[in-house]
């Protein structure tokens, strides 16, 4: 078991396997943690539509895999003014408590949004991002994102060390924006990291915002790639992906 402390609590991380490091962040919404690559507790006993990156790149690279703050067995404050940039504080002060300076990163559902939040705090920090299925505002689907962090939120109740009164105002700072929340299409559009984009196209993980995602000037797109079918193929592509472009002078570790 790995803890990184961080001021207001802890952050639980794997490493597996060595090489140029692969930073991942794994589906579930604010829920996002390790276990979520192989399972989804709502349909117990079905596999995921992809397979487990941790089991298919820690032959070749350096995998550091993490529960998000508040989510498996991480655990921290929400402060009043607790925002995307506190998660982003996190998971940089992970990479440097490892002595890496330059990572690929692979993040899924919401995990798009961290890793994107990450390279725009720190250029020159991300040297590849996958983005697999991306959530974001569109469709009309405001409804579906607010009871995905009700159900979130549903953890704190009674519990001493947070004021849930705190809980409303971090859902707007994280959620009440658009498109991906924690950066901006311009961004996405100016960005100069290669990426690897596996679409999305359904209600918390909208077709459009994967649209706009795909304007990045370096993109490639996956498709179809979930289920049976191509998952196989769809990781086979990931990792070929992200052994192009290892830049093992920048890495740490």
């Amino acid at each position: 078991m790995s803890i990184f402390s961080i001021p207001d609590g802890e952050i639980y991380y794997e490493e597996h396997g060595s090489g140029y490091p692969v930073l991942l962040f794994a589906p579930g919404f604010l829920s996002s943690r390790i276990e979520r690559w192989k399972i989804n507790p709502a349909k117990p006993g079905m596999a995921q539509d992809w397979l487990d990156p941790i089991s298919a790149l820690s032959a070749y690279f350096r995998v550091i895999a993490l529960d998000v703050r508040n989510a498996g067995r991480s655990h921290a404050a929400i402060g009043s003014a607790d925002d995307w940039n506190t998660y982003t504080t996190d998971h940089l002060g992970l990479l440097d408590h490892l002595g890496i300076r330059q990572t690929h990163i692979m993040g899924a559902c919401i995990g798009v949004s961290f890793g994107l939040a990450m390279a725009q705090a720190r250029p020159n920090l991300v040297s590849a991002l996958v983005l697999q299925n991306p959530i974001g505002l569109a469709g009309g689907n405001r409804g579906a994102i607010e009871s995905e962090f009700n159900d979130w939120a549903a953890q704190f109740h009674g519990r001493s060390d947070v004021d849930e009164k705190n809980l409303r105002g971090f859902y707007q700072r994280m959620f009440g924006g658009d498109f991906i929340f924690s950066v901006s299409p311009a961004y996405v559009q100016a960005c100069q990291i290669p990426m690897l984009l596996m679409p999305g196209d359904d209600l918390m993980h909208p077709a459009r915002i994967s649209s706009e995602l795909a304007r990045a000037p370096h993109v490639e797109i996956i498709l179809p790639w979930k289920g049976p079918k191509y998952r196989d193929d769809a990781m086979e592509r990931v990792r070929d992906f992200f052994m192009t472009l290892e830049a093992p002078a920048l890495s740490g570790g």
